[in-house]
């Protein structure tokens, strides 16, 4: 079994573990909540240590790979065409969860455990004014923007970078070659932080589980099970469109990207999933440059799970309350959603403060949030591994209208597989 193998058997294992673990402390332990605290110390590092890899990793592959193509034109094509695609997932996902939501009508189900109507949810909605997006598009200074993580901007100053250099010309070669040893530096940090990624998701799963105890999976049972079949009808959808133009090659993506997304899963968060599937895409024959360049932007515009979650979770809420949306309205909401989710990657507990937003829009009662706060890791969970399946087909198949997609192992990818 080779490394790649053994840790995703890890991380399973570990997932497992979580939860047997997190029950026993539950009904054995005086107080599991404290131990809940000490494994969300353990979770929060090992975030962080992904976190620290990202700004420099992101804007390390994204120059290199916009300086290689050296043609402005070129960028503007792959650009648009990444964009394009991005646009259709978004509304296939959006409509997937609005369809669905409306099929099984999981808030008929929870009118017992309704909040009052004017409970505080605490999410804050400020920060999704168009204004506010509009200018955090560009940061005021890159070093801030890698300092907060914030990929959309890291994404912006590294097309003005990576362009100005390829526009240089000889010049900037060394200085490129340099930056391009950065992202091979990164890589095999990544290698060294994903050796950590088991003992992660033990505690993040037992932490959850001791605290909340595993009677949360049951009181919610009906909603996060059809939430999940909604998102495994998405996984299908996304497969037959990736089957559409990559073939039968679309189930070797899928088998590439199988370690990172079980780790997104796991940690619930897209994020830590980055990194591996930059390496995936790369040893499935997508070129750096192509994937250097599309997966950073997927990040910010294209996290499928995430806005088929927003779908659902709004037309739950209004459920649960008895509002009944009418199709013009909910295809309003749609619309309305599908501008606001997008950047949504660089705010904090994105998806909730989208759905915050988009209540207020709608005369839903926020504090129908309050149904959603206590199982949002468990759904968190399922549309980040959604998030990285969307956007690795998402690259894949811009570099096959490319025709940068090669055979595995022909080309030797920029940034080599960890050792």
């Amino acid at each position: 079994m080779n490394q790649k193998n053994r840790l995703t058997l890890y991380i399973l294992l570990a997932l497992v573990l979580g939860v047997v673990l997190g029950y026993a402390i539950n009904v054995s332990a005086p107080n599991p909540a404290a131990f809940a605290e000490y494994m969300s110390l353990i979770t929060t590092l090992f975030l962080r240590l992904i976190k620290m890899i990202i700004a420099p990793l992101v804007f390390s592959t994204l120059v290199v790979g916009i300086a290689k193509m050296g043609d402005a034109k070129e960028v503007g094509r792959i650009g648009a065409k990444a964009l394009g695609w991005f646009v259709i997932a978004s509304v296939m996902s959006l409509s997937l969860g609005l369809i669905l939501v409306n099929l099984f009508r999981p808030g008929d189900a929870m009118v017992a455990h309704l909040p009052p109507a004017g409970a505080v949810s605490g999410i804050v909605t400020s920060s999704l004014t168009l204004k506010e997006f509009v200018t955090h598009l560009v940061p005021s200074s890159i070093v801030d923007g890698m300092a907060k993580n914030e990929i959309l901007q890291i994404v912006i100053f590294s097309l003005f970078f990576g362009t100005a250099a390829a526009a240089v010309g000889a010049r900037a070669n060394p200085m490129i070659e340099a930056i391009d040893g950065v992202a091979h530096v990164m890589l095999k940090v990544t290698g060294y932080v994903m050796n950590l990624a088991p003992i992660a998701v033990l505690a993040a799963v037992s932490g959850i589980i001791a605290k909340s105890g595993i009677g949360i999976l049951s009181t919610y049972g009906i909603f996060m099970g059809e939430f999940y079949i909604a998102i495994g009808v998405l996984w299908v959808a996304l497969t037959i469109a990736g089957f559409l133009f990559l073939g039968p090659r679309v189930f070797a993506l899928l088998r590439e990207v199988r370690e990172p997304t079980i780790l997104a899963f796991s940690t619930a968060s897209s994020e830590a999933a980055f990194p591996k599937t930059l390496e995936g895409l790369e040893r499935f024959g997508v070129r750096n440059r192509i994937a250097a360049f599309v997966l950073p932007i997927g990040y910010s515009f294209n996290l499928d799970g995430s806005m088929m979650y927003c779908t659902f979770a709004t037309v739950f809420i209004a459920q649960a309350y008895g509002i009944e949306m009418s199709l013009s309205t909910q295809l309003t909401m749609m619309l309305v959603l599908m501008l606001t989710s997008k950047g949504m990657a660089g705010v904090p507990r994105a998806s909730l403060v989208v759905i915050a937003a988009t209540l207020g829009q709608f005369n839903i009662p926020e504090a129908g949030l309050l149904l959603l706060l206590g199982i949002d890791h468990f759904l968190d969970m399922a549309r980040s591994a959604t998030n990285v399946i969307g956007n690795a087909i998402a690259t894949a198949v811009v570099a096959k209208w490319e025709g940068e997609l090669s055979d595995p192992g022909t080309v030797e990818p920029a940034t080599s597989p960890l050792k």
